[in-house]
């Protein structure tokens, strides 16, 4: 059966190789994995769920306060049907908060990573998400070190080109679908923009990955955790890591399906990271794929405006 691997990220302190053979073929042919193991404890998912289920419980004019028009959705409120997949006219059934990194406010990354907002509305919500943050963050960073060792790379190769990350948790609010709602779908076809993108909350059915032409569910079981390589990723090593496309479908079962939450963290290089093809993904049966130089911050900017947050 065709399905995409859930892989024990334990085993790569007891059985390192197989497991980082196993983790970069999964990404090579499906460009997704699950990752089971992690140590992030379901009591810091499940308080996080609840005060991201109290703030999209709000009334949408108390939400839109949090709205900061003109920032592409970069921190705060980003309200339903406004982001639109690449190349879609049909913008997403969904409505989503973005926290961001905390950084001193005199780092030389400060003007393009703005501070975050909270909704006072919800005291726990600072603290929540937060605490999610720095557990995904940590993740990413560990799978980060199977990818680089895949790929022949020292293991801590993306260490330095992450740790000011202006990397994002994105907490979504699919409500009800109704008739009314047809053709829009919950999240249009598309790919993710950052190097990897950690999600909790794929239990719940709707997401699809593109694989061999046709669309592969994804759900989870126990504490596994969907984990997908982003553009940024895939233009750095040279599409030797696919960026797959994916989406969120519709319920099936007569459109009268109650709401869906999910919350991706998308892990991103610093801002100034250079994302030129690197030397090892370059072979003469992959010869280098990009002629211009981006730097990550530029990569961003270029895509927010293909999904209209720009």
């Amino acid at each position: 059966m065709n399905r995409v691997p859930t892989l024990d990220i334990r085993r790569y302190d007891s059985e390192r190789e197989a497991f980082v053979h196993e983790m970069g073929q999964a990404f090579q042919k499906y460009g997704f994995c699950c990752v089971s193991g992690h140590g992030i404890a379901p009591e810091l998912i499940s308080l996080a769920y609840e005060a991201f289920h109290a703030f999209f419980a709000l009334p949408t004019s108390v939400k839109q306060q949090y709205h900061i028009p003109g920032t592409g959705g970069a921190r705060g409120y980003t309200p339903f049907m406004v982001e639109t997949a690449k190349g879609s006219q049909w913008a997403d059934l969904k409505e989503f908060w973005h926290v961001g990194r905390e950084i001193p406010r005199d780092s030389k990354y400060a003007e393009v990573m703005a501070p975050n907002v909270w909704p006072s509305e919800v005291p726990t919500f600072r603290t929540q998400a937060l605490q999610l943050f720095d557990a995904l963050d940590s993740l990413g960073v560990r799978i980060l070190r199977a990818l680089a060792l895949f790929i022949g790379l020292p293991e801590n190769f993306f260490d330095t080109i992450v740790d000011q990350g202006n990397s994002i948790l994105r907490p979504i609010h699919y409500p009800p679908v109704t008739e009314k709602d047809v053709p829009n779908v919950r999240a249009g076809a598309h790919e993710d923009i950052n190097l990897i993108t950690l999600l909790v909350g794929a239990s719940a059915e709707g997401l699809e990955v593109l694989s061999d032409g046709a669309w592969l569910p994804i759900t989870t079981q126990g504490d596994a955790i969907v984990v997908n390589i982003g553009d940024m990723l895939q233009r750095l090593t040279n599409h030797v890591y696919p960026s797959t496309t994916h989406r969120v479908v519709n319920p099936l079962n007569g459109r009268t399906d109650g709401p869906r939450f999910s919350v991706p963290f998308f892990l991103h290089p610093n801002p100034d990271a250079l994302l030129d093809p690197l030397p090892c993904c370059i072979t003469p049966d992959n010869p280098s794929r990009y002629t211009t130089s981006l730097t990550a911050h530029e990569f961003l900017l270029e895509r927010l405006r293909d999904i209209k947050l720009l």
